[in-house]
């Protein structure tokens, strides 16, 4: 535990820092929701999961690349069609060093162009609510043009050193495909891809 905020991906990060907040979607099918003449915010592509049941709180590298590699042949995207990765990003050793190479496994060279940001150096851990937080983020992003940044981000640790964070401030940008990583205890890892409506 950190006792005053959550550096994602940072060499000097200390732990986590528990947050509030909650977050809901409502899933529609496409024929439905045009009958109804409502408004869609996105499109849920897929969701990919695996789960390691290897420890309670050390993640599994290859079953997060496991996670993202389903979720995009569920979506039948290729890695280099994310425009925004929403990581899980805790601010702990072990997550943070973790998903940053299972990112880097799954993406290639496409860390170097994708925007990432770490939400939760802007909200704590939200906990079970956190997945849905970043899936609602993402959609704001998609809808509104704007990505919220990294905040505490001042020295990325080796194994995101090529990564393209947004850092220090929010980043002017329309991304089309977004990708939301959010992992649990026990190895639980959910990957979703949404991409914008419209």
């Amino acid at each position: 535990l950190h006792p005053e905020r959550v550096q994602p991906f940072d060499r000097n990060r200390r732990g986590v820092l528990m947050g509030e907040g909650a977050a809901a979607l409502v899933l529609e099918m496409p024929e439905r929701a045009a009958a109804r003449r409502t408004t869609v915010h996105a499109w849920l592509r897929s969701v990919g999961m695996s789960c390691d049941a290897y420890h309670v709180t050390a993640p599994q590298r290859h079953g997060i690349g496991r996670a993202m590699r389903d979720a995009h042949r569920r979506a039948g995207v290729a890695p280099e069609e994310i425009d925004l990765l929403m990581a899980h990003g805790t601010g702990t050793s072990l997550n943070d060093s973790t998903e940053a190479l299972s990112i880097a496994d799954v993406f290639g060279s496409h860390v170097e162009k994708m925007a990432i940001t770490g939400l939760k150096s802007l909200t704590g851990h939200t906990s079970g609510a956190s997945g849905l937080v970043g899936a609602v983020s993402a959609i704001e992003c998609m809808n509104h043009g704007r990505i919220p940044p990294t905040v505490g981000l001042t020295e990325p640790i080796p194994e995101a050193e090529r990564f393209r964070f947004v850092e220090g401030k929010a980043e002017t940008a329309w991304p089309r495909v977004a990708q939301v990583n959010a992992f649990g205890f026990g190895g639980v890892n959910a990957v979703a891809i949404l991409e914008k409506a419209a």
